[in-house]
Order: structure tokens, then sequence, then C-alpha cells
């Protein structure tokens, strides 16, 4: 009487289920994301935007009036303090020294500010 060989079968069926056990733990692997809600907002109110001018002198001009660095700290201050906060753009000048510009900016980050960015990058263009 002839027998199947039942080795073979053992030994695929074995290699078979051991891809399975090391593949199933990839697939189930999730990240935990705290997602922000999707309701969009409606709101028809713009942004305040003040436009913050460093000038090659050193002058700091805050929406075209020249300002002293005591003004300029309570003016980030309370934009810091605003709800919702302005949009500072600042632009400085071609020629302005480094050093000034970014005093103005660690001062803005130090007191709070998150809505500040670079405005008339136009004139490094040329």
């Amino acid at each position: 009487m002839m027998e199947i060989n039942m080795t073979p079968l053992i030994d695929v069926m074995l290699v078979l289920l051991t891809l399975l056990i090391i593949t199933l733990p990839i697939q189930t692997h999730a990240v935990k994301l705290d997602m922000p809600s999707t309701t969009p907002s409606h709101s028809d109110l713009r942004p305040i935007v003040v436009n913050l001018s460093v000038d090659f002198d050193g002058t700091i001009l805050w929406n075209g009036s020249a300002v002293d660095w005591a003004t300029l700290q309570s003016y980030f201050a309370d934009a810091a303090q605003a709800d919702p906060q302005p949009e500072i753009h600042l632009n400085p000048n071609k020629l302005a020294k480094y050093d000034t510009v970014a005093k103005v900016l660690a001062s803005a980050q130090r007191l709070g500010v998150k809505k500040i960015g670079f405005a008339g990058l136009d004139q490094y263009m040329q």
C-alpha cells in the first residue's frame, strides 16, 4: 500500500505560517494622531497687517511711523496678546544691517509674536 509523503506538504505549510506570523504585525501598526477638527471657519474678518520696516540707518518703522526700541517692544507685547494676532510683514532695506534685523526678529519671538514674515524680497533678486 502506497502512502503520500507528507513531509514536503508540512514544510510548505510551516513556511507559509511563519510568513503569515511575520507579516501580520506590520499591517496592524497604526500611528495615533490628534487631527484638527474639519469645521471650516467662515470668518469674514481680514487679519490686521502691520508693515514693519528696518531702514538702512537702523531706523525702525511701524506702519510708516518711526519708533524707538522701547515703543517697538510694547507694540510686540500688545501684538502677542491680541486675539487674533496681527500679521507682521517685515521689510528690511537692502542695506540694513543684519544685526538690527536679527534683534527685531529675536525680540518679536521672545515676546510671543507668532505671525511674522518677510515682505519686499523682490529688492534682493536684482
